[in-house]
């Protein structure tokens, strides 16, 4: 796959594909697992059109996969870090590429 880098308003190098469409890899620390987090990001991601896939992992953060336009994953990471985001969030961190397309929906695993 081809394509070429731009940077977004925040200054980072982000992918500039025909489509529009980048991939969110997030992960979320903090009071994250046992507080519904999977279910409400679920319905966020749902609610902005996003493609991808929500998981706890062992070690108590939640890991994001997430496809779709890119002001639509802005708007998901501006949620994530804001203060309607379930648990307590300390940090996320992020990395972004292009979308592979290999998502159907948004599901929690």
């Amino acid at each position: 796959m081809r394509f070429s880098w731009r940077r977004d308003d925040s200054g980072r190098d982000i992918p500039d594909r025909d489509n529009g469409d980048i991939r969110l890899s997030a992960r979320v620390f903090g009071v994250v697992q046992g507080v519904g987090f999977r279910f409400w990001t679920m319905g966020k991601a749902d609610e902005l059109a996003l493609k991808g896939v929500v998981r706890n992992l062992d070690d108590g953060s939640v890991s994001i996969e997430a496809e779709g336009p890119e002001q639509q994953i802005q708007k998901l990471l501006d949620w994530l870090r804001s203060e309607n985001a379930p648990g307590r969030v300390e940090r996320v961190e992020e990395s972004i590429s292009a979308a592979d397309g290999s998502f159907r929906d948004f599901r929690a695993r």
